[in-house]
């Protein structure tokens, strides 16, 4: 099968600084992959890499057959790949289905007619409620965006992203800052979207990793250190020294 995403001999350097070396991956169609590793892994290095925003020092990417090693970050953004940061960032004072609605309309180039009444944008009103609902974010649809709370907030994050129709969503610590009880809730979200979406995400929660990640990518020092099955990560004796070794230096 075709790998949505892939990476051959993927690297970054700053100087003697190797925060990324010889990354050769593969993400398939409707993946939800996890790219795991302790503090200065090089996991967002990479990220940053598949989005554009750096620039690799050596190795290709490609997102299908499609060679995007050069293409700016927007893009990739209309090919279909898009991401969220560990800080999101939102319209505090538009309200969540406006938010959303403003965000279609720039994928679908009418944000120009914004003149217009939200009322008034039927079709974009509509796409915009889909994907609100698909988040279970549609009993929020009239709430200002800075009265949700935190977790909620993310979901709207994410929300946004859906608005540019991706067919790859690379997720940077979605759970970042959220409560135990709300980031199991917001993965169980994000493990039911559909599956023509393929899902890369970084996450420090290994319970989390370990519950909705279905292949997991370990990162130390700019390397892959080991790839597979949930099942195969954490039997891997390796894996569990360098977060021992990682927990007894913290």
């Amino acid at each position: 099968m075709t790998a949505t995403l892939r990476t051959e001999g993927l690297g970054k350097s700053w100087g003697a600084f190797a925060a990324n070396t010889d990354l050769s991956l593969r993400f398939a169609p409707g993946a939800r992959h996890a790219l795991i590793g302790p503090n200065g892994a090089g996991k967002t290095t990479f990220i940053n890499l598949l989005t554009g925003a750096l620039a690799p020092t050596a190795g290709r990417i490609w997102l299908g057959d499609r060679d995007i090693t050069r293409l700016p970050q927007h893009a990739r953004v209309k090919l279909g790949m898009t991401r969220t940061f560990q800080i999101n960032t939102l319209f505090p004072g538009l309200t969540v289905l406006e938010s959303v609605v403003l965000a279609v309309a720039e994928r679908a180039g009418a944000s120009g007619v914004w003149s217009r009444t939200v009322a008034s944008q039927t079709a974009l009103v509509d796409e915009a409620m889909a994907v609100l609902a698909m988040l279970r974010l549609d009993p929020d649809a009239d709430t200002q965006t800075r009265a949700l709370p935190y977790g909620k907030q993310r979901l709207l994050e994410m929300a946004l992203a859906l608005a540019t129709r991706p067919s790859i969503l690379l997720l940077d610590e979605p759970a970042a800052g959220i409560p135990a009880g709300e980031s199991a809730e917001l993965f169980g979200v994000i493990a039911g979207l559909p599956r023509d979406i393929t899902i890369l995400f970084i996450e420090h929660d290994m319970d989390l990793v370990f519950r909705f990640a279905e292949r997991i990518t370990v990162l130390v020092a700019g390397r892959v250190l080991t790839e597979g099955s949930p099942a195969e990560i954490a039997a891997d004796s390796r894996v569990r020294e360098v977060y021992l070794g990682e927990a007894a230096h913290g």
